[in-house]
């Protein structure tokens, strides 16, 4: 179904709640700006489809206030522009009552003052650098704070790691993640021996890794844009014979599954993992089989919140009684739900304490749980606002 997505919005029709009628006033719009095209088409179509059980699941109980709840996905390219142009549309032309997206960084940063203007409540659903500050915007993926130590440590104790290597893509998310992580290594006593950047549509690597190979790091780090730069640098890394161990700070389980043995070994840190032993796991998972079958896409932790989201987004405007912005804003905070990824509540500043979960890539592409982390603050992200 993915390839016949344009690059326009396109609305996906789910089922009615019985007896409830198609009037406008009797459906509450959610938006889904993301990157089907672009750095991020590897995993946008995953988001989808967690939107999508979301969605089904809350009309099949009565939907929203006793509303039906539409989704409508716009392609956002992965970047400013095309975020721009995807929000404009959604906002001012589709009038969704919210924006519940996973996009990089750039795009989320571009389609900001986009969403001030419209004034519609959003939920950024992607792991990211942190910071993002809006009077309409909460986020409910992990941020560096959560992600860096289970890996930078693991290196640490595991491999006597001293020395490190980091590359990113050339944006506010690589830049700012592995800002973080060199300051987090150097405060544990450890050091960078290079760091470097390529923009997010490179796809060679060899330049970087020839100063990876002349550099000798004890371990390196990579946090490139997810999907497409995660497997073109890592099936390059492996194909010149690097043997330090690896940690991405932004491949998903998804992402593993499509390098399998490219990314036999490296680690991970994700609030979300397929084989999280709880019986709400247990319970997503059998869903999204049931409803997507052959077709399933690997949920991961840039889809799986994504879900959680629209759960939150449903509690808070129940709880506001409105889809109005201001009363939705103000109840996001306060609202939590109980998902695969246990319990979500945005009540840190606009951001949300997570367990996470260090892990490893095995030959299949599979993930194996080494380690987990409850409860992990996002520390400080927006305390202004």
């Amino acid at each position: 179904m993915f390839s016949k997505l344009g690059t326009g919005a396109v609305i996906l029709a789910l089922a009615l709640v019985p007896g409830m009628g198609a009037k406008a006033q009797e459906v509450i719009k959610i938006g889904i700006p993301t990157g089907l095209s672009g750095a991020n088409s590897v995993v946008a179509p995953s988001v989808v489809q967690s939107a999508e059980l979301a969605v089904d699941e809350i009309n099949a109980a009565g939907g929203i206030l006793g509303k039906k709840v539409e989704l409508d996905v716009a392609d956002d390219g992965s970047g400013a522009a095309g975020a721009q142009k995807a929000a404009d549309s959604l906002i001012f032309q589709k009038k969704v009552n919210a924006l519940i997206s996973m996009q990089t960084s750039a795009a989320r940063n571009g389609m900001l003052p986009v969403v001030s203007r419209g004034k519609v409540p959003y939920i950024y659903t992607s792991l990211y650098e942190g910071r993002s500050c809006n009077k309409y915007l909460y986020a409910d993926g992990a941020v560096p704070e959560q992600m860096v130590g289970p890996i930078v440590d693991h290196f640490m104790d595991a491999y006597k790691a001293k020395t490190f290597f980091l590359v990113g893509s050339d944006y506010a998310f690589g830049r700012g993640m592995l800002a973080f992580t060199k300051a987090y290594i150097e405060k544990k006593g450890g050091k960078v021996v290079g760091d470097e950047y390529q923009p997010m549509d490179a796809t060679d690597w060899t330049a970087i890794i020839s100063k990876m190979r002349s550099a000798n790091p004890d371990a390196v780090i990579f946090s490139t844009a997810g999907g497409a730069p995660n497997v073109t640098l890592q099936k390059q890394y492996k194909a010149a014979g690097m043997k330090a161990p690896v940690g991405n700070l932004s491949v998903d389980e998804g992402t593993a599954k499509t390098m399998a043995a490219d990314a036999d070994g490296v680690f991970i840190s994700a609030s979300f993992l397929t084989n999280i032993d709880t019986s709400a796991n247990k319970k997503f998972m059998s869903a999204m089989k049931a409803k997507f079958g052959d077709k399933l896409l690997t949920p991961n932790d840039l889809s799986v919140p994504e879900y959680d989201a629209v759960y939150l987004y449903k509690a808070a405007v129940e709880k506001a009684k409105t889809t109005t912005a201001e009363p939705v804003i103000a109840a996001l905070a306060e609202v939590s739900f109980d998902g695969p990824r246990g319990k979500v509540q945005m009540n840190a500043q606009r951001h949300a304490p997570l367990t996470m979960y260090l892990g490893q890539v095995q030959a299949d592409g599979s993930v194996k749980i080494v380690k987990s982390f409850p409860n992990v603050s996002p520390g400080e992200q927006c305390p202004k606002l």
